[in-house]
């Protein structure tokens, strides 16, 4: 519904199929980034250098990104543009074509001085903004920075009121990188000068996200810290693809391992074996690389080639998909289906249950 504010007029714009462009490609536009591409807009982002956020999205296809600065004839075609407030020429250039060019305004330092700073980890759930907690979207909002991952829905970091300061510590498979040391640092050398820092992840902080690590980092240097908890994609992802985790007189019980790490490393604690005996549905977190290497595992401890499986990428985002195969030939039908993180592995017969109806179809119609 549109609203008016000030000299403003405000109303939802119908981008899905139009292309959009973003000159920029820093920390205050990745909320604006993330919301056109669950919108389906066609988003080009021009900017020689771009958040590891939003480096990955281009990756993985979500949206375009030309390595330079802003060009006149990148207007050609646009419907929109996003642009840094103040990029004067950029404006001119779109008030003379009669095209719409909305101002993201990077954030003031807010003064902290004298507060007490402190730290709170925010579990996004599993890629959609509805999943999200209203515990989560309140410490957001009261945010005067926010510590992102590239799996958090970054959409809703376009509507917090306060403009809080955005860090991107985004870990790619492959790619650009965070240490953890380096973020644990800056949780504590922002809560030092009095900020409430929010550390803002996909899925839960506890599932496989550091966020123990974190809250020791925090207790250690006398910093008080709270936890909301988030929804995990172990369960969201299964079961956003029809498939429960457990089901009666199907599988009494579920287990959820790290796939990063291949059997045999010496890193790797996680006993395949003893899961092929197990009984319970297995579900494999960041095993897209080594499924082939864990399948090899679970079939020589003796599982059935036969044993149901199904791979749930992009869970609750507009572009999620499943595919359903068996033990013996999941890691090639994965592969061939162009399955890139993040993506859910599940294996045990419960795969076999349900339909693929929320496949495709994230949550923007509840």
């Amino acid at each position: 519904m549109a609203r008016m504010t000030k000299d403003r007029y405000a109303v939802p714009l119908p981008v899905r199929g139009r292309r959009v462009v973003v000159a920029g490609g820093g920390s205050a536009v990745l909320g604006q980034v993330a919301s056109l591409v669950a919108a389906g807009a066609l988003v080009s982002v021009v900017a020689p250098e771009v958040e590891a956020a939003i480096e990955d999205r281009a990756d993985r296809g979500d949206l375009t990104w030309h390595d330079r600065d802003w060009h006149p004839d990148d207007l050609e075609d646009a419907w929109l543009v996003v642009a840094s407030e103040g990029d004067d020429r950029l404006f001119r250039e779109c008030e003379q074509r009669r095209l719409w060019c909305i101002p993201v305004a990077e954030p003031a330092p807010s003064d902290t001085t004298g507060t007490p700073g402190r730290v709170t980890l925010v579990g996004g759930g599993p890629g959609d903004p509805g999943l999200l907690t209203l515990a989560g979207m309140d410490a957001l909002r009261a945010a005067d920075v926010i510590v992102v991952d590239r799996l958090a829905p970054l959409a809703v970091l376009g509507d917090l009121p306060n403009a809080p300061q955005i860090i991107d510590v985004s870990k790619i498979p492959g790619g650009r990188s965070t240490a953890q040391d380096r973020i644990n640092a800056l949780l504590l050398e922002h809560a030092a000068r009095g900020a409430h820092v929010v550390r803002f992840k996909g899925g839960d902080s506890f599932v496989f996200g550091r966020g123990g690590e974190e809250v020791i980092a925090c207790t250690d240097a006398g910093v008080p810290v709270h936890v909301i908890p988030g929804v995990t994609s172990a369960v969201a992802a299964p079961e956003l693809a029809g498939i429960p985790v457990t089901h009666r007189g199907v599988s009494q019980g579920f287990t959820v391992v790290s796939g990063h790490l291949p059997p045999g490393h010496p890193g790797s604690a996680v006993d395949y074996a003893a899961l092929a005996r197990s009984g319970t549905t297995l579900v494999l977190l960041m095993a897209v690389a080594n499924l082939g290497a864990i399948a090899d595992a679970l079939l020589e401890a003796g599982l059935p080639e036969s044993t149901p499986c199904a791979v749930v990428a992009d869970a609750a985002m507009a572009s999620q998909r499943s595919i359903r195969s068996r033990l013996g030939t999941v890691a090639a039908d994965a592969r061939d289906a162009g399955v890139v993180s993040p993506a859910v592995t599940v294996i045990g017969d419960v795969a076999a249950l349900g339909a693929d109806a929320h496949d495709n179809h994230a949550l923007e119609e509840s």
